[in-house]
Order: C-alpha cells, then structure tokens, then sequence
C-alpha cells in the first residue's frame, strides 16, 4: 500500500519540473534564437510479486524525468533596420569569442560594430569568421574586425567621351571635355581634351592634357565623320621638319600642338624674313589660307594656321641673322577606321603612376565606349567614364546568403571584406545551455564542424532579420494544462491513499 504514496509523490515531482520547463519556455517566448526545451517522462519499476509469470506480477513506482531536451527546430524570423543582424535558414550556429578566447555557439544573430570594429554579439562577444584583405579570405578562422577596411584607390587605365562635336562649328574653332581621373595614389587630376575644327570637311583635331599639360604622345590625331555624322576613321599626323636657308637660319623640330590642323596641309609652308631677324611674310601658306606668322620672340617662330590667336606650330630658331628663309615640309599622315587611342603623358610629380606606365587608353569602340558625334547642333558633353577612382571610407554594410559581407565605399565602390562561419555538431541535444542564448560544445555533443554558410548541409543567412524564440505558445498552454491535471491527480492519490491509511489504523479502534 505505501508504493501508492511513492508513485504519487513522483507524479507530483515529474508534473512540478514539467511546469518549470513550460514556465521557461514561456518567460522566453520572446528571446531571440532560443530553442525550447522538452521534458521526457520514464516509468520507475521496483517491485515484483512472487507467483507469476515473467512480467505478470510487477508493480511500477511511479515517474521520473529521463530526460530535459532542447528542440532545434527553426524560429520564424523577424525583419529588423540593423543590417548586421542576421538569421540562419537552416542548420547551424553562430560562432562568437569571450574576451579570453572561449568559443560559444548562438542562434542569435544581433550583431553590431563595436568601438574597436570588431562585430560582437549583444554580449560582447566577437563574432567569428574570415576577415579579407585585397579580395581574399584570411587562412584562419579569426574574429571578424572592420578597423581598417578601405577602398584601395585604381589608377585610371581607361576612359570614354560621350559627346556631339558641332558640324557647324567655324574652322578653327574649338570645344573642350574635362573629366576626374585617378593616379596609382587615388589622387584626381583633370584629364582634358581640347577639339579644333579643321579646315577639311566633318574633321576635328584632338589634344589630350593632364592638368593643363600636352600629353607626350597620342597615336592619333584627328577624328573624321562621315556624312551621317558618325565616327569613320581617325588620323595620326606627324609634322613635316623645319629647314632654314643654311646661313641666315638655322632650324630646329618644330613643336606641333597636336590638334590636328595639319590635315589640312596642301603643301610645304615657305616664309621669307626680311632684312631685320623675326620679320617673317608668307611666301606659301600650304593651304591655310588665314594663315599668320608673329615675330620671333626669343628665337622662335609662332605660326597661326587659321587666324584664329592659337600658335599652332613652333619653330626654333638656332640662328637668325635677318634676311633668310624657312620651310616647313609637309606634313604625313596615316588614317585607320575608328579604334581605341593610346596617350601617354609626362611623368607624375609625385611618383605616382596612372595607366600602365602613364599610358592610358581612349575608349572609342568596343564594350563600354561612348559615342562621339557630329551633328549640326550645338557642341555638348553627353557623358564621361573611366575606370579609375579614390580610396574611399566604409560607409555602409551588407551581409549575403553566403555569410560574406560586403562593404560600400565612400568612393562609390563595393567589395566584400569578411565572411561569418557557421558552426554545427554531430549531436545537438549534447549541447550544453550556457545562458545568454549561447550553448557550449561537450564531449557529447562532438567537436564543432565549421563551414561557410550554404556549404556542406550549414544553412543560409538572412540579413536584416533575427530568428525568434520557437516556443510554441499554444503547445506550452496545453501542455500547461496536462501538467495542472497530473499534478491535481497524483495529488488525488495521495490523499486517497491517505484515506486507506488512515481507515486501516482505525481498525484497531
């Protein structure tokens, strides 16, 4: 008879941790990442009669708790504003350092930069992962740290010229683009290109600057349209050398603007000097026909091939005694269809490079150019490109599915600079529960496999979300209830067992 008292007083045990259970599940219903626990039940055999056969004649003594389980199954998730918060869709956890470099395992993903860079949970802990430097991944697992990430500056190797150069534009007329561009430092410099209309018809010279400097060389000179005003071929020209009379004059290179006037040029240019050095009148004009010669000033001859003001050729002068000739052979040319076009400018102050050894490349056909035109309409800039930018500060994040986050830049750039790991086990239900939704590896559980997210079975992150408590709030209150009713009944047993007790002790009465 007093087995009856044991058996209720185990049911009244067992149905007490069962409520302490659901009361934790409940009190967490709103804990990010946290996995409800389960009771199990056992029955407790210690009592057999003599007499009958195998497993006819035992008695149980009630219950006992075998086991308090926690159910891994996945939380709904919330959208969150933090774009370092994240969720896991599927296995996996979380792997986050204590300050003295103890690995613990969450679910919760609300994770943000704290005043070192490091990413951290809401404990402090340091989110682990890969850190990445120039594009790749650190060998090791480490803490993942966003100190130092910058935009390393480009050199700008490349760059394009959208525009409509004015068909009806006079002949030695010009219009002008200027775009940013960027050295091996990530410092800006004014790329510019001057356009001259030349005297032949839908042709325009072409001179690119750096900073207001003539490049040292460009492979061509002048573009030419067709009669619909597109690009059709584009022109190298190189100037014809400079011979004085042998006595009066001697002649050095003469130096070209390079904007492709001489295109134009029929003939050799002749000039006669008068008796006095630096009086110079055109005996041929080569077919510049508004051609003027200024006096040489310091040894020099300035010769403006349209009328315009522009000195487009220099001449140096070795000697000049007055009284002597010069000419200016023809110049040559050669001529393709529309193709890209090398500049090389001087070198940088600085040491800085840009292009490939300060050569860099007119985009003008090909994946990426802009169109250049010559239309009757007004000169104008549709746009400009080049490949080229600053460094640039970490603005903003991003987290993908992968677990790789990716940075965007001041300067406009986007790269990814680590990638969170995720962690998983051989046996969940051996993990240890540490509080502060974290869970800590056992002999039981196994030792940790860690992998990127989406690799070998780990689940995927969802950014800007956090998953949720999975306790189940109408399970808990059912099983709230079944608990109440055991409770009331192994308390029943016990006061009817009371009851026969005491009906036996008054039998003596």
């Amino acid at each position: 008879m007093g087995s009856a008292l044991w058996a209720g007083i185990s049911g009244l045990n067992a149905s007490s941790t069962e409520m302490d259970v659901i009361a934790n599940n409940v009190a967490n219903v709103n804990t990010v990442g946290y996995k409800a626990g389960k009771i199990y039940f056992a029955d407790v055999l210690s009592q057999s009669l003599s007499g009958g056969s195998a497993g006819s004649m035992q008695i149980g003594r009630g219950v006992s708790v075998a086991a308090v389980d926690t159910q891994f199954s996945s939380g709904s998730f919330e959208t969150t504003g933090n774009a370092t918060d994240a969720a896991i869709d599927g296995d996996g956890f979380f792997m986050v350092n204590d300050q003295n470099g103890a690995t613990y395992y969450t679910r919760a993903g609300s994770f943000h930069l704290d005043s070192s860079g490091d990413l951290v949970d809401t404990n402090g802990y340091k989110v682990q992962g890969y850190n990445f430097l120039n594009g790749l991944p650190s060998s090791n697992v480490t803490d993942i740290n966003l100190s130092n990430v910058q935009s390393a500056p480009t050199a700008t190797t490349t760059f394009s010229v959208g525009a409509n150069l004015d068909a009806e534009t006079n002949t030695g007329e010009t219009f002008s683009t200027t775009q940013t561009v960027y050295d091996s430092l990530g410092a800006k410099h004014n790329l510019g290109i001057t356009y001259q209309k030349t005297e032949a018809n839908n042709t325009w010279g072409i001179q690119v600057a750096l900073d207001g400097v003539p490049a040292k060389s460009q492979t061509y000179d002048d573009l030419q349209f067709d009669s619909t005003g597109n690009l059709a071929k584009i022109y190298s020209m190189t100037a014809g050398a400079a011979t004085g009379d042998g006595t009066k004059v001697v002649a050095g290179t003469p130096v070209f603007n390079n904007l492709g006037a001489l295109y134009d040029q029929s003939a050799a240019i002749s000039l006669t000097e008068g008796a006095a050095p630096g009086t110079w009148t055109i005996a041929n004009n080569g077919g510049f026909t508004n051609m003027s010669v200024s006096a040489s000033v310091a040894g020099k001859v300035n010769i403006d091939l349209y009328g315009t003001g522009n000195t487009d050729i220099t001449v140096p002068l070795t000697t000049d005694s007055g009284g002597g000739t010069l000419t200016i052979a023809k110049a040559t040319s050669a001529n393709t269809t529309p193709t890209n076009i090398s500049v090389t400018f001087p070198t940088l102050s600085d040491g800085a490079t840009i292009g490939a050894a300060n050569t860099v490349s007119w985009n003008v056909v090909g994946t990426g150019a802009l169109a250049i035109t010559d239309y009757a309409s007004t000169s104008v800039i549709d746009s400009l490109t080049n490949d080229g930018y600053a460094s640039g500060l970490l603005k903003s994040l991003s987290i993908g599915t992968d677990g790789k986050i990716n940075g965007f830049f001041s300067n406009g750039q986007t790269t990814d600079v680590a990638q969170i790991v995720l962690a998983n086990f051989g046996d969940l239900t051996g993990l240890k529960k540490m509080g502060s939704n974290l869970f800590g590896e056992t002999v039981t559980s196994g030792p940790a496999i860690v992998n990127v997210p989406g690799a070998s079975g780990m689940g995927t992150l969802t950014s800007n979300s956090l998953e949720m408590s999975n306790t189940d709030i109408a399970t808990e209150f059912i099983n709230m209830i079944t608990a109440q009713k055991s409770y009331s009944a192994n308390a029943r047993v016990i006061t009817t067992e009371d009851a026969m007790l005491t009906e036996l002790i008054n039998i003596k009465r």
